[in-house]
């Protein structure tokens, strides 16, 4: 059965908080719609008019996604104490280029975000975490691009401590569904270095606030 766009949860989440917060929808438009291997909505691009409190139009262009989760998993070494970040690598449509990312996804039509961040860890590097091992750093979600997107992003972190044979086990993985055009690669490596591979803004923050959440000041000025 083919969900429709005003169906969805993640589509009357965001509608409802748009008039929570006094705006004033007169129309909203769906130019296109992916859904998944179900028909459940996936994200939809719309085109809208609406009007603020106070009297303004604002841009008409909203990528609809939803609610997302990401997390970053840290690996401990028993023996030495350094630490490494277990990275996904996958080309994204941004450049085409090969990206090193946290394991991430959407909740979809889900409300527990630890729950998806548990299976979203599992699914793209094949580790299974316990819902009780994420760590919240973030009570309510952060909007990543406000000016075009209603994504919202709750951060987790996990640490894992581990042999150095265990942590070299883990790369170089191939993960992902191939029904959701996934192709990744698992890729270990210590955490500074990580933490300049990864490109984009959300990991790059993902990065500090666990450091900032675990008073790892010493790896935080070396960033």
């Amino acid at each position: 059965m083919i969900e429709k766009l005003v169906d969805s949860h993640k589509y009357n989440l965001w509608k409802k908080k748009l008039e929570t917060n006094g705006m004033d929808l007169h129309r909203i438009d769906e130019l296109y719609t992916r859904r998944n291997g179900h028909g459940e909505v996936l994200f939809s691009l719309l085109y809208t008019d609406a009007t603020t409190p106070e009297g303004n139009k604002i841009p008409p262009i909203c990528f609809l996604k939803g609610e997302v989760v990401s997390v970053l998993v840290c690996f401990i070494d028993a023996a030495t104490r350094e630490k490494y970040l277990l990275l996904v690598q996958q080309r994204r449509i941004c450049d085409g280029s090969l990206t090193y990312e946290h394991p991430a996804g959407m909740l979809d039509s889900e409300s527990d975000a630890a729950s998806v961040a548990a299976r979203e860890v599992f699914e793209e590097t094949g580790i299974a975490v316990d819902v009780s091992q994420l760590i919240s750093v973030n009570k309510d979600p952060y909007y990543p691009s406000t000016g075009t997107s209603d994504e919202a992003m709750y951060m987790f972190y996990c640490e894992l401590e581990l042999s150095s044979d265990e942590i070299r086990s883990y790369h170089n993985q191939t993960q992902g569904l191939v029904s959701d055009h996934e192709y990744i690669n698992t890729f270990v490596v210590p955490f500074a270095e990580g933490h300049h591979l990864i490109t984009n803004v959300n990991g790059v923050l993902l990065d500090f606030l666990y450091l900032k959440h675990v008073g790892d000041w010493d790896m935080m000025k070396n960033l």
